[in-house]
């Protein structure tokens, strides 16, 4: 069985890694070799920053909440580390899946990588050249040590040519949160101010 962990633990994982769940269930079929298992972080765990995006995006509940919990930056990526360390260690699986930049993916793909297991980064590439963000440092990092590269846009995949990666670890598939703002879109509603102001 082949298991990749799906890796969630901000709001805006949460969004992007809804569509790649829909992607998933999509495309594997009933005994089938590939499965997932949602690792929740614990990065944001208030029912609104956490809860209400799983049911609003019809993600189903997390296989493991590590409950991480806040901190300082440090704090908060050593208890994810910690955490998921030992949940590796206790039930490892085939590959770590990260997305975005926050804490949660710079901290997993790390377990991972010194673990030995490979670790592929949705949303990867993607760089604003200012040191004075903890998500370009977390982005850098990432990228540094991960085996294969999602991208949303081909300005990201030639930032990752000119680190050294080799092309054929680089794919690119587009903005998983456009795909989940897509899925979302028979709930849109006009704001109440939209017809008054002929927009």
């Amino acid at each position: 069985m082949l298991r990749v962990d799906l890796i969630a633990g901000a709001r805006p994982n949460f969004i992007k890694i809804a569509s790649i769940i829909r992607g998933i269930e999509s495309r594997v079929s009933v005994g089938s070799s590939l499965s997932y298992r949602l690792v929740h972080t614990g990065q944001h765990y208030d029912a609104r920053m956490s809860g209400d995006f799983f049911d609003q995006l019809g993600i189903p509940e997390p296989d493991v909440n590590l409950e991480a919990g806040s901190g300082t930056q440090a704090e908060q990526t050593a208890a994810i580390m910690i955490r998921y360390e030992r949940l590796l260690l206790d039930d490892p699986c085939a590959l770590t899946l990260v997305v975005g930049d926050v804490n949660s993916t710079m901290a997993c793909s790390i377990t991972a990588r010194k673990l030995g297991l490979p670790v592929a980064h949705v949303e990867a590439g993607l760089r604003s050249h200012d040191w004075s963000m903890p998500e370009e440092i977390n982005r850098v990092v990432t990228d540094a040590i991960a085996n294969w590269f999602f991208t949303t846009s081909r300005s990201a995949g030639e930032n990752l040519e000119r680190a050294g990666i080799a092309p054929a670890r680089i794919f690119f598939v587009g903005n998983t949160m456009i795909d989940t703002l897509l899925a979302n879109q028979h709930r849109f509603r006009k704001p109440f101010f939209w017809e008054a102001h002929a927009l």
